[in-house]
């Protein structure tokens, strides 16, 4: 796919999700098949660039490009020097956060909460397009305020003018949060509405689905969130779908045991033992969860301290399953459980 002036290898995203996007899991989903993945959104608090969270957030050594880096503020001028501080570090395409239904972030009127101010939001996309004449510049929004005030088509086009390069549309509005079903019919509209590409993202959990959703919205790619937490291959799984109609076999035992201890260790390198091994735990959980066996697994894994014990567990965990299973098993109806709960 030609994205913004860049060659992805297809058109598959991974959505920019708080506490998960960080740079080992970025790097794990492009290896595994997604075309692009927007990082953690960034401050646009200057007193905040210090911080060790922002930093490490702003790290990409090491990272395959293109490199897009989210911001997320209600200030214009803070967003415009957050867009050219995020470039002098390597970023390569500028996001703007516009679709974050987080109450600490709304309650000062960013992600979502800017949908509320057209005006307002106007001038943040001006300024950050100007600040960064040289770099593409892109929007994630979701489809409006509340179910009342779907303004997402307008606002599309507002954001073209500006000069914003793509759009990334969550099917849900800020009101719904994350709760029913993502709808596709304003991201249609949105798509006949500009023409720049469009991405669809929601409930997107199965390679069936993200045909669905191509489908239905027309639009030019689809983005994966929550899906991706535990499963990075969905992406190839949706690749090799969207190519041929057919769907990859589960995947082997052996693979994902090698995916899950190669990340975790990378955590570990990232964060510092410390830190990495709780951070480690969510990861783990997600790898493991509906498969046969694992509750227990789970649930002794949030007691274990250390990087030796941690890494012990998930090499007897998946070499027991490996001794009855060449590819992961799920027990039943597990899959279609996880799938409604980690709509994205």
């Amino acid at each position: 796919m030609q994205f913004v002036g860049f060659n992805l290898r297809n058109n598959l995203f991974v959505a920019p999700m708080a506490g998960v996007t960080d740079r080992p899991f970025r790097q794990l989903c492009k290896k595994l098949g997604a075309g692009l993945a927007v990082s953690e959104m960034v401050t646009s608090n200057s007193l905040l660039y210090g911080s060790a969270k922002t930093q490490r957030r702003a790290n990409h050594d090491g990272e395959v490009a293109p490199i897009s880096v989210q911001i997320a503020g209600a200030d214009p001028k803070m967003m415009a020097d957050a867009a050219r501080h995020n470039v002098d570090r390597g970023a390569q395409i500028i996001d703007i956060n516009m679709g974050c239904p987080a109450k600490k972030i709304c309650n000062v009127m960013a992600g979502s909460a800017l949908m509320q101010d057209e005006p307002l939001v106007e001038r943040i996309l001006e300024a950050v397009v100007k600040a960064v004449p040289d770099t593409p510049v892109t929007l994630k929004m979701r489809t409006g305020w509340n179910r009342d005030n779907k303004n997402a088509p307008m606002l599309a086009r507002v954001a073209e003018q500006c000069g914003i390069r793509a759009l990334a549309i969550h099917g849900r509005t800020r009101a719904d949060q994350y709760t029913g079903h993502a709808e596709y019919d304003t991201i249609r509209a949105v798509k006949a509405a500009v023409n720049i590409p469009v991405i669809a993202n929601g409930d997107i959990t199965t390679p069936q689905k993200a045909r669905e959703v191509l489908a239905i919205s027309g639009a030019d790619g689809i983005m994966v969130g929550r899906a991706a937490q535990g499963r990075p291959w969905i992406f190839r799984e949706i690749e090799h779908f969207l190519a041929t109609g057919e769907l990859l076999a589960p995947p082997e035992v052996a693979e994902i045991h090698r995916v899950c201890r190669e990340h975790i260790e990378d955590l570990y390198g990232f964060y510092g033992t410390d830190s990495g091994v709780r951070i480690a735990r969510k990861h783990i959980s997600w790898y493991t969860k509906g498969l046969v066996g694992s509750a227990a697994f789970r649930h002794a894994m949030n007691q274990l301290e250390g990087t030796t014990a941690q890494l012990a567990a998930i090499d007897e965990f998946f070499g027991r399953m490996a001794a009855d299973n060449d590819r992961l098993a799920y027990e039943p109806d597990s899959t279609e459980d996880d799938t409604q709960e980690l709509a994205a």
